[in-house]
């Protein structure tokens, strides 16, 4: 039981996918300028990782472990999972809840493309996970996103009000606050070693 809250704890502070591991950048900043939005996409994000969690585990190690295929259709096989089950969640949300579809509907096509998945997937590979530590480390570090883009798009509307000079508006600005959130986040390290 510590074993699964050291990984759940970590994942989300020291170990953060966004802040420290810097994977999933492209939906951090492109879509954390408003706190709804960005708190949709954080769940449906963290949805997504827990289901594929457990998932890609299970074809590790009883596909391509199994056969000796790890090498070389590790990423592939990876992919094409992370692909099928935001389709699937896609169409059963659509079926099941019309308007959390309608909240979330844009976000999730998006989620294929997020690389933190991918990085969760051939983490928790690579560290020899169990079933249970990795179904735990995806949901642990689909709330570590949440966290880091939710803030951000906090940090961005209070910037709407801030007298920032011209030369950093925009772009400029957004970049240097999330290197300031990865420092504050580095302050976490050492808090548990992973």
């Amino acid at each position: 039981m510590k074993e699964l809250i050291l990984i759940f704890v970590g994942s989300i502070l020291v170990n953060n996918f966004v802040l420290a591991r810097f994977l999933g950048t492209c939906p951090f900043l492109g879509v954390s300028k408003k706190i709804d939005v960005a708190f949709s996409m954080g769940i449906a994000t963290t949805f997504v990782m827990t289901l594929s969690a457990p998932v890609t585990w299970i074809v590790q190690k009883y596909i391509l472990e199994k056969f000796g295929m790890e090498k070389f259709l590790q990423y592939v096989a990876f992919i094409l999972i992370i692909a099928s089950l935001v389709q699937l969640v896609e169409m059963v949300i659509k079926k099941s809840s019309p308007s959390l579809y309608q909240a979330l509907g844009i976000f999730l096509p998006l989620i294929t493309t997020n690389c933190a998945i991918l990085g969760l997937a051939l983490i928790s590979a690579t560290k020899g996970y169990t079933l249970i530590e990795s179904t735990v480390f995806g949901f642990g570090g689909g709330i570590g996103f949440t966290l880091a883009i939710t803030m951000m798009a906090g940090i961005r509307e209070q910037l709407e009000f801030a007298d920032v000079p011209e030369c950093l508006k925009g772009v400029g600005i957004t970049l240097l606050i999330a290197g300031i959130l990865a420092m504050a986040f580095m302050g976490f390290s050492g808090l548990i070693a992973m």
